[in-house]
């Protein structure tokens, strides 16, 4: 059984790890696996035809725990303990819930001290009970006539929610906390820069845990902006975006087949590699030969897709160029991750081509789950569409180079 610290508006934990409003989704699941001998049978839970419209909800059903997680940002929202009788609640390290101690109207004014007076829901049966960033229901099942007031002498706690503010319903996910950041840096927003023919690069408003200069201890998040061009070398990008969490070398080129000469072209014996950003959701390919980018993958981490929770979502914005009319007037529209793909046809019309039907498998079991994703090409623009309408990622391409462009730049090294 669970014994768990509350920190209203803040968290539930322990000493060893901690669930926190603002983190990350892929935080919380890496805390829940870390756990997994004490943490068991874990649903994930969210609209699959729907995904922006409902929480995505992490239920831990031997604990009695749910987890809301904002559907835009991924961030945890609301922490709900909905059976208290699965796991031991205290506060300022005193319990007021465990196997004996009962978390009735007495002990929760005990342990959390006065508040306003409660508000009762006739049609749930139910009596609230709020203080800032927490707030307590009880079941009034047994009373006939219950007070609009005042909780009955016994009634006891049926469920528990830690939120930000002072209103559930209307509460949001904060900001992630500088607890969260753990070395990282955070994607806010990812702008794809273009001209005329197609995309050139991407502008990264970026956030990380700083410190104040001169002052020891006193950390804050810092936001910078860095930008990142087709040409750029492999030494210009880890001096702008660090390191990243993995690089991956291609062993084929899947894509290779779709090209009007396949067989003409000449293997190289080097891959070219992706260094993998997970927190920022973003991959960017190198040219094996110029170590120069040639390709950026934007993800968007829906559920239901193969590589969900392995990418943070990349809150992309692709300014398109729409010709409207025989006067070839031009209209400004922005494609976000949470445009569909129908939306994205409206403006820039039908593929001339078919889709290439991208299937997924791993090499443990050979099977996928959530089905195959469609591709589709568009303004330089390779668009991974799933069978929700939804986009799955965005990849980014350069024209083709001509010789004299495809040498490293000054001040880079072709070397790897």
């Amino acid at each position: 059984m669970l014994d768990l610290e509350v920190v209203p508006e803040r968290s539930l934990g322990n000493e060893l790890w901690e669930l926190v409003l603002g983190m990350p989704l892929a935080q919380a699941i890496s805390i829940l696996q870390k756990q997994c001998r004490i943490i068991k049978n874990v649903q994930v839970l969210y609209n699959e035809q729907t995904p922006l419209s409902h929480d995505l909800m992490l239920n831990l059903t031997q604990d009695g725990i749910k987890l809301l997680f904002d559907a835009t940002n991924q961030r945890l929202k609301v922490i709900e303990v909905y059976d208290l009788s699965k796991l031991k609640l205290k506060y300022c390290g005193v319990h007021f819930n465990s196997q004996v101690v009962a978390p009735t109207i007495e002990q929760i004014d005990q342990s959390f001290g006065a508040t306003h007076p409660g508000v009762y829901n006739a049609a749930e049966q139910l009596f609230h009970l709020s203080f800032r960033g927490l707030s307590f229901s009880f079941q009034l099942d047994s009373w006939n006539e219950a007070p609009k007031y005042e909780i009955p002498h016994g009634a006891v706690v049926k469920n528990m929610h830690i939120y930000a503010g002072n209103n559930l319903q209307e509460t949001k996910a904060p900001a992630m906390p500088l607890a969260c950041f753990l070395g990282n840096i955070y994607a806010e927003c990812v702008d794809v820069l273009r001209e005329s023919t197609g995309p050139v690069g991407l502008k990264f408003l970026l956030l990380s845990a700083g410190f104040n200069p001169g002052v020891m201890g006193d950390a804050k998040v810092m936001s910078f902006e860095r930008k990142i061009y087709f040409g750029d070398c492999c030494q210009k990008v880890l001096g702008a975006l660090g390191s990243p969490h993995k690089v991956f070398y291609k062993s084929e080129d899947k894509m290779k087949i779709h090209s009007p000469s396949p067989h003409k072209e000449v293997t190289s014996k080097c891959n070219d590699y992706f260094f993998n950003y997970f927190t920022l959701g973003v991959d960017i390919l190198f040219d094996s030969t110029t170590h120069l980018v040639k390709k950026f993958v934007l993800h968007t981490n829906y559920p239901g897709h193969y590589n969900f929770n392995i990418y943070h979502r990349c809150d992309f914005k692709i300014p398109l160029i729409v010709k409207k009319g025989a006067d070839s007037q031009t209209d400004d529209c922005i494609l976000t991750a949470y445009s569909k793909w129908d939306q994205v046809q409206e403006m820039l019309g039908h593929p001339m081509e078919k889709p290439v039907v991208l299937r997924r498998s791993s090499s443990a079991n050979n099977t996928n789950p959530f089905g195959s994703t469609f591709c589709f090409g568009l303004q330089r623009m390779i668009f991974e569409v799933m069978q929700n309408n939804h986009i799955a990622s965005v990849t980014l391409y350069r024209a083709p180079l001509t010789t004299s462009q495809a040498q490293p730049e000054a001040g880079c090294s072709s070397s790897h």
